[in-house]
């Protein structure tokens, strides 16, 4: 008898197996498992939704779908099957995001009717520290507080426009805005900032109990080459590991040599590639 296979919208009910599938690299699967954590799959919390692939009764792929598409311990099969849902859909994300060879198989299949891309970015070093950091903290590094939003923010916006190549004040200021200010009020975004200047700044985005992610790591340009970074980042992990959850990772750009080396001075280890592709 053929192993019957299927696609579907996953449901609260499916929570648990998806966490045992998320959970099988729970590095890498990070940001969807901090989505179903936050949402429990419930439509009105998701803002999007997650697709299951089922062989048989088994849950053995899944595909986080909403601003990013995020695939998940993706078999070739499911990857065409969602790619031809994608395609055939009228889900239009941000980006595509994931380990690499997921993500570009699921590009070829959608680049004919989604392409070009604003910004393609195939080879992105997925990093990973569970550890002390190899140097010493910056004691100036801290968590930004409240009442500092007004000062933090356009650094803010100066990280989005370099990183991402748009202008978060364009497309939906206030919803980036009040972002920042969510972070600032969770205690995960943090700082060197001297008489009102922002030194370095970066914050933890999606944590699970097991481990957070770093995001908006920036330096401002006329004070990059000064050695800033690679202590402010070890600030970062001490106080993450603290207070957040005890395993960091990120991923950057495969050029920003700059970055790399920073990270791999703080004791940062390559455990897998993702990429990006940016609608």
């Amino acid at each position: 008898m053929l192993e019957t296979t299927q696609l579907r919208t996953l449901t609260p009910q499916d929570v648990p197996r998806l966490v045992e599938l998320l959970d099988t690299d729970p590095d890498v699967n990070l940001f969807v498992r901090h989505r179903v954590d936050v949402t429990g799959l419930d439509p009105a919390l998701m803002g999007g939704r997650v697709w299951g692939w089922f062989e048989g009764d088994e849950l053995v792929s899944a595909c986080h779908v909403g601003a990013n598409v995020v695939p998940v311990s993706a078999t070739p099969q499911a990857l065409d099957e969602f790619g031809a849902r994608l395609a055939s859909s009228a889900v239009r994300p941000a980006s595509l995001v994931g380990l690499r060879d997921d993500v570009m198989t699921l590009w070829r299949a959608l680049e004919p009717r989604w392409g070009p891309a604003r910004s393609p970015r195939p080879e992105q070093p997925f990093l990973r520290l569970a550890r002390a950091p190899s140097v010493a903290p910056d004691p100036r590094l801290r968590r930004v507080a409240i009442d500092e939003l007004d000062t933090i923010y356009p650094a803010c916006v100066a990280m989005f426009r370099e990183e991402v190549g748009v202008d978060p004040e364009v497309q939906g200021g206030g919803q980036y805005r009040a972002r920042v200010a969510h972070l600032i009020a969770q205690g995960h975004a943090f700082a060197i900032i001297e008489d009102g200047q922002v030194l370095f700044k970066a914050e933890v985005g999606a944590h699970t109990v097991h481990g957070c992610q770093l995001q908006g790591v920036f330096v401002p340009p006329p004070l990059r080459g000064q050695g800033i970074a690679a202590p402010a980042l070890a600030g970062v992990v001490h106080l993450a590991m603290q207070q957040v959850a005890p395993v960091v990772s990120l991923y950057v750009n495969d050029h920003n040599v700059a970055a790399r080396r920073a990270y791999e001075r703080v004791g940062f280890e390559q455990t897998a590639t993702f990429a990006s592709i940016l609608l």
